[in-house]
């Protein structure tokens, strides 16, 4: 979905429009998921908070190590995501984005993602008898945790300069990929991230999660690395 930040015909005001481009394949999700939750007397910050609970049942799914579960898991992380985008959506067009909101919604990230690679390293460990998928989940998931205290720091180092863009400012920005090198950042840092989900569900369709644990363990090193560095910031997805 693009959602056009500033709209010069209605005063600054936030407009919502479908999606002008195949990926990510969650924002065709969260499009008619957002215009109806508009519809309801819900805020932000609760939908931010059905997310995490999709996500967190996910996660716990994952770790019973069956196939059947894996499903089921699969398919609240795509709830989880989609209603990831939707809290967004709707702060912006109800006028209600708030710092405390963005710190939720990353906090939320976060447990998620770490969540997601426990269960699933401790799931493949019991199904297998083999200790080692679980180190490798935990692995996966320390990395995403240095990632969200990476992102701390730079949200706290912009809060201190206010010459510095804020997090709200940054997520605001239409940056586009222009060379090579932006293409593979972009690709690996923001558009398989944000469909990261329909990946998951993908390979539990074929019992395959399993191959996320080592991808995951070497992957979330790499991804905070690059989150080290502004050139992998400000992506529009």
């Amino acid at each position: 979905m693009i959602e056009n930040p500033e709209d010069p015909t209605s005063d600054g005001a936030y407009t919502l429009s479908r999606p002008a481009q195949l990926l990510p394949l969650t924002r065709h999700l969260s499009y008619p998921l957002t215009l109806f939750l508009l519809k309801l007397p819900i805020s932000p910050n609760q939908v931010t908070a059905l997310s995490l609970a999709a996500g967190l049942a996910g996660a716990w799914y994952f770790s019973l190590g069956t196939m059947d579960a894996g499903l089921i898991g699969g398919l609240l992380l795509i709830a989880c995501y989609t209603l990831d985008n939707c809290d967004g959506e709707i702060a912006r067009l109800k006028n209600l984005s708030s710092e405390w909101g963005a710190q939720f919604d990353d906090l939320a990230d976060w447990l998620v993602d770490g969540a997601f690679f426990a269960g699933l390293g401790f799931g493949v460990s019991a199904a297998t008898g083999e200790a080692f998928w679980l180190w490798l989940g935990l692995a996966a998931t320390a990395g995403a945790t240095i990632d969200y205290g990476i992102d701390l720091i730079f949200h706290a180092r912009a809060k201190q300069d206010p010459a510095q863009e804020t997090r709200e400012e940054t997520a605001r920005g239409d940056r586009k990929p222009e060379d090579v090198l932006d293409w593979l950042i972009y690709i690996f840092h923001k558009l398989s991230r944000a469909d990261f989900c329909v990946i998951v569900f993908g390979l539990a369709l074929f019992d395959v999660t399993w191959v996320l644990l080592p991808l995951g363990a070497i992957g979330a090193q790499a991804y905070w690395v690059t989150d080290l560095f502004q050139r992998a910031r400000g992506w529009h997805t």
